[in-house]
């Protein structure tokens, strides 16, 4: 089938859990005028079911079968993470575009031979950051873009939880672990804060005894660029007290918050007398004081992340229909898989 034969792009689902079934049947259900789900893949027969039920498609037992259905153009893969780069290889290799859920590959060898395919085959493969496309992290880039805060020293990421866990994604055979459901979010934020500066990783990670499986569920990472802000980020499940998301540092201000909202607090260095430096004793033998001529903004944000997910679906239909650049490239997550991959070397758990 031709990729312009129809203005609405033909979709099948490769997995019907969390991802599968949470975000992408109701994000693609929202924005019929540009997509169908046409098709799924699940081999539970419960949900193969439910997905005729909702969304009247064919269902498949088999991936095999899908990759099969001509009237599938673009695949959705929200399978478990250690199958990513074998499935989306066998769909581009098939014909179909491909966009996979995170993490997009368990390793960077895995998506070095994912980028191959898709460069062999000249099918579009992507990835599904839509934390890229979050209100939150969108303001953020603004605030710092207009220069208010100054040089941005040190970003703070926060992704804190208290939570006992046993499913799959706390086993590493499957590819669990907070570092890839968590980090693989924030890292790929982070990398996009720093520019293209390639950075130096610090990491340390744990398995406690909140998670049932031997996966991580404690991460701290640094990641540090000459000209870039270091970039201080948790992943954890064991935060009783948990922090504000962001905390940026500036030489004219700062801005913190979470995804429902931010503030953000800044001085003009132009409205201040200059700084001398003084070798002689403060008068009142304390520190040096003085009253900034602060101003201070905040906002509420009160999208959630249905808005993020059609943002990330709205910029590939574009690419796929109207001949606009990827936004969300597989190079630019390969640097994320080799942040990821890096962590994992220092830090075995």
């Amino acid at each position: 089938m031709s990729d312009t034969a129809n203005s609405v792009v033909s979709v099948g689902i490769a997995g019907l859990g969390r991802a599968g079934w949470g975000i992408h049947v109701p994000t693609l259900e929202a924005m019929k005028e540009k997509y169908r789900v046409v098709a799924v893949y699940d081999p539970n027969q419960d949900r193969q079911a439910d997905a005729r039920a909702r969304l009247g498609c064919r269902t498949y037992p088999e991936f095999t079968g899908m990759l099969a259905d001509d009237g599938v153009e673009l695949i959705v893969l929200a399978t478990p993470s250690h199958l990513h780069a074998g499935m989306a290889i066998e769909a581009l290799r098939a014909g179909k575009h491909v966009i996979v859920e995170k993490p997009f590959a368990a390793n960077l060898d895995s998506a070095d031979r994912m980028i191959q395919a898709a460069r062999d085959t000249g099918k579009i493969l992507t990835g599904s950051q839509n934390y890229r496309y979050v209100a939150d992290f969108l303001k953020i880039r603004e605030v710092i873009a207009t220069g208010v805060l100054g040089r941005i020293v040190q970003i703070r990421i926060n992704w804190h939880w208290f939570r006992r866990r046993w499913d799959w994604q706390t086993l590493k055979e499957f590819g669990g672990g907070s570092l890839n459901n968590d980090g693989s979010h924030a890292l790929d934020q982070a990398l996009l804060l720093m520019g293209d500066a390639e950075p130096t990783v610090f990491c340390h990670m744990e398995s406690t005894s909140l998670s049932a499986g031997d996966a991580d569920d404690h991460v701290k990472v640094v990641l540090k660029a000459p000209g870039a802000p270091v970039i201080d980020m948790e992943f954890s499940n064991a935060v009783a007290y948990p922090q504000e998301m962001w905390l940026v540092m500036g030489t004219q201000g700062g801005l913190a918050g979470s995804h429902t909202e931010l503030r953000w607090k800044y001085f003009d260095p132009s409205a201040v007398p200059p700084r001398v430096v003084s070798r002689e004793p403060t008068p009142d033998r304390s520190y040096n004081r003085e009253q900034l001529p602060w101003v201070e903004e905040k906002c509420e944000l009160k999208e959630g992340h249905r808005e993020s997910n059609h943002r990330l679906y709205g910029d590939l239909y574009a690419t796929l229909r109207e001949g606009a650049p990827l936004a969300v490239t597989a190079e630019s997550i390969r640097r994320q898989i080799a942040v990821l991959e890096r962590c994992r070397e220092l830090s075995p758990v």
